[in-house]
């Protein structure tokens, strides 16, 4: 059985310590502690790492091509939790949100 490549687990260990720490993208989430949205029900963070992880794209090599773009995804989600005013630009695509078994 293969292992996820270090460049992938990397990614996965910084985005996890950005979300508990209340640092993930803070251009956009700068003045919200989002960590109670998050951190409150099991199904928001599950949510949160699926979106992550829909939208992470990695190449033949195990090199992560677009962790700021997932990780900005995960933000606007937060963010519209946290927001009501605002509103996700593009709006998220079915498979962005899917939660895989």
């Amino acid at each position: 059985m293969e292992h996820l490549s270090v460049d992938v687990r990397a990614s996965l260990r910084l985005f996890a310590f950005y979300l508990a720490n209340g640092t993930l993208d803070l251009d956009l989430l700068d003045g919200f502690d989002y960590r109670s949205t998050v951190f409150h029900s099991g199904s928001s963070l599950e949510q949160v790492f699926a979106i992550y992880s829909n939208v992470l794209r990695i190449d033949a090599e195990g090199m992560v091509l677009n962790d700021g773009d997932a990780q900005y995804r995960v933000a606007q989600w937060i963010r519209a939790c946290c927001d009501p005013g605002y509103r996700v630009e593009p709006p998220f695509e079915d498979w962005e949100t899917e939660l895989h078994l």
